[in-house]
């Protein structure tokens, strides 16, 4: 009743369907782990936004790497910029996603030592070759607020590094690549600074990172288990319609053959003949 399975077009669906299966189940538990990954960073940057700021030296040095524990910690820093070594990192987005610079300052701290400082977003040049129109730092002595972030790589950001950039121009926010320029010792990592407010809103300070949307991964991982189970249904019910109408086909080839097969009835006249 059930050889049609054996030929060769079932026996491809269900294979097909055996690899369906497994792949489904996993990229279920792909988007699943992509959620608490989700939920778990979340839960790291409201914490670390809300600890009680920290001098900025209790939690990096010259070539430290930043931990994700320590991402998006508020950090402060007293000392004076140092606008002579300014850069900006091009192709960043503002807070309303227009493509722009950031404006990185070397910040050397009052009792020894350099740490760098994302003063915010500006507006790119004209032209890609030319520094654009970058307001002033404070001049003297001041206290910086900002967020403890990590040095930026090509891996980590998704970045290509440019090595053939104009002057003051770079790619990545990186401690090793400013020391090397400054020939001077660099805090690892960089602060992206909240405060104070810069005069006349510009530069942009950088938006604090969002701590409520988990995204539609775990929604993601239903709908692929949901197709998972789906499959073998379906697979099932296919199983069944052809079973029904190979047995309906069945049923009116014999009911064919048997009108075929009947004699005449002898008492049916003959057709007449001219």
């Amino acid at each position: 009743m059930y050889r049609f399975l054996l030929t060769r077009q079932w026996l491809i669906l269900a294979v097909l369907s055996l690899v369906l299966i497994p792949t489904m189940v996993e990229l279920g538990f792909w988007q699943l782990h992509r959620h608490e990954n989700k939920v778990a960073q979340n839960s790291l940057i409201s914490r670390n936004l809300k600890a009680k700021p920290v001098p900025v030296t209790s939690l990096t040095s010259p070539g430290h790497t930043v931990p994700r524990s320590d991402y998006w910690r508020t950090v402060t820093a007293t000392g004076t910029y140092d606008t002579a070594n300014e850069v900006v990192v091009r192709r960043r987005t503002s807070n309303d996603d227009e493509i722009g610079v950031h404006v990185l300052t070397p910040f050397d701290l009052k009792g020894g030592g350099t740490v760098l400082v994302d003063r915010g977003w500006v507006p790119s040049a004209d032209s890609q070759h030319a520094y654009p129109d970058v307001p002033a730092a404070p001049k003297g002595e001041v206290t910086v607020t900002g967020r403890l972030k990590a040095d930026e790589t090509t891996s980590s950001s998704g970045i290509k590094d440019i090595s053939d950039l104009p002057d003051r121009q770079v790619m990545l926010i990186n401690s090793a690549q400013e020391a090397e320029r400054l020939s001077r010792p660099v805090l690892g990592g960089y602060i992206e600074q909240t405060g104070p407010e810069p005069s006349g809103g510009s530069p942009e300070l950088i938006a604090a990172p969002d701590d409520s949307s988990i995204g539609p991964h775990m929604a993601y991982a239903v709908q692929w288990w949901l197709f998972a189970a789906a499959v073998p249904v379906g697979f099932v019910v296919l199983v069944r319609r052809e079973k029904r109408e190979r047995a309906e086909a069945a049923a009116k080839a014999a009911a064919a053959e048997q009108d075929d097969s009947e004699p005449n009835d002898p008492e049916r006249p003959e057709p007449a003949t001219a």
